[in-house]
């Protein structure tokens, strides 16, 4: 199929193409369509969009993380299938978007770190031990430039070998000692 900006383009099937996201079949799901429910510690989804069908396990991924954490969130199913777009929590009731809130919470859980207490590199790996909003925690990064990232401004992102991830909210907030040990990954 062709598309181009022209809003009275057809798709094969005759209707009419009004944007990029009809012309990729994108589902918006909302509190209408879609409704999420426990499994045990499973998040599990009811969708009416076509023919009805139920989802023992749903796995939620964030589109933009950082910019945009509560819009377009991609529902998908054991395969890794796109069922639906969230386009924002908003469209749902405050029970589901707990229910919502706490799956996304826990695949994103990213430790806060308030200070770096050391920071030793051999050969290109790194070793850090820091103080976080969990507790005390060390971890180990394999090419320490490429595994700590800049988001959103001043925050950064600093994934370790094992792909765990945590963060730092503030370069700004960290204090002095801390930035000295950071900088030169910067």
């Amino acid at each position: 199929m062709e598309i181009t900006t022209d809003k009275n383009d057809k798709a094969e099937n005759g209707e009419k193409i009004t944007g990029l996201f009809e012309a990729a079949g994108v589902v918006y799901l909302d509190f209408g369509n879609c409704r999420f429910v426990k499994h045990g510690d499973f998040l599990g989804a009811e969708i009416s969009v076509g023919e009805a069908k139920s989802y023992g396990r749903v796995w939620l991924h964030r589109s933009f993380p950082y910019e945009l954490p509560e819009n377009y969130i991609s529902v998908q199913d054991a395969d890794g299938e796109e069922i639906g777009l969230i386009r924002s929590l908003d469209s749902y009731g405050e029970e589901q978007k707990a229910l919502i809130g706490a799956e996304l919470a826990r695949k994103y859980y990213t430790p806060k770190i308030e200070r770096i207490l050391s920071l030793k590199e051999t050969h290109g790996t790194s070793f850090w031990k820091c103080l976080t909003d969990a507790g005390e925690l060390s971890f180990t990064l394999q090419d320490t430039s490429r595994s700590i990232s800049k988001v959103g401004g001043d925050a950064a992102v600093i994934t370790d070998m094992f792909g765990n991830r945590y963060r730092i909210a503030s370069l700004k907030g960290l204090d002095k000692k801390s930035m000295r040990k950071l900088e030169i990954y910067l």
